[in-house]
């Protein structure tokens, strides 16, 4: 299989579903158990960027993915965020869904929309920026065997297939 990237990234160790068009990844900067990322597998800044097919195959990825990672995860829901550009927060130029497993009772963020400056602020974390991030006592990022290993069970939950989404 080629190798994955997220924008300039090599990420093939931290996926754990791929199809033809989709893939989804372990997140660096995960901000609650379970948080991941599903991406196209052709690095595009910009949901416009992407063709119908990319568009259909990534959209499935989130719904098929997201049923995975909330029976998982034992999650009530999940929130799915999509920055869609710089003005919009996103960091990295390569389009990609966050999934964030969420309870009903012991959530992360009690109050609902206080992932949203969570997300904001650990997306604005860049690998580029350990130092700062230091600075600014923003979590380093996850080590790369823990994304491995975190990569590898996850992948036990889905049903390799040769068939794109």
């Amino acid at each position: 299989m080629p190798p994955l990237y997220f924008s300039s990234f090599e990420v093939s160790r931290q996926a754990f579903y791929r199809v033809r068009l989709a893939a989804a990844i372990v997140n660096l900067k995960p901000i609650v158990p379970g948080h991941i990322l599903v991406i196209p597998t052709r690095p595009v800044p910009r949901l416009a960027d992407l063709e119908h097919d990319e568009l259909a195959s990534l959209i499935a990825s989130v719904q098929h993915v997201g049923r995975v990672i909330e029976r998982v995860f034992a999650a009530d829901g999940l929130t799915i965020a999509c920055q869609d550009g710089k003005a919009a927060g996103q960091t990295v130029p390569h389009v990609h869904f966050h999934l964030l497993p969420r309870k009903t009772e012991g959530d992360a963020f009690p109050n609902n929309d206080d992932v949203y400056p969570a997300l904001a602020h650990a997306e604005g974390a860049l690998p580029g920026a350990l130092a700062l991030r230091q600075e600014q006592s923003v979590p380093l990022p996850t080590l790369a065997e823990d994304m491995e290993t975190e990569a590898r069970w996850l992948a036990t939950f889905f049903e390799p297939s040769g068939v794109d989404v």
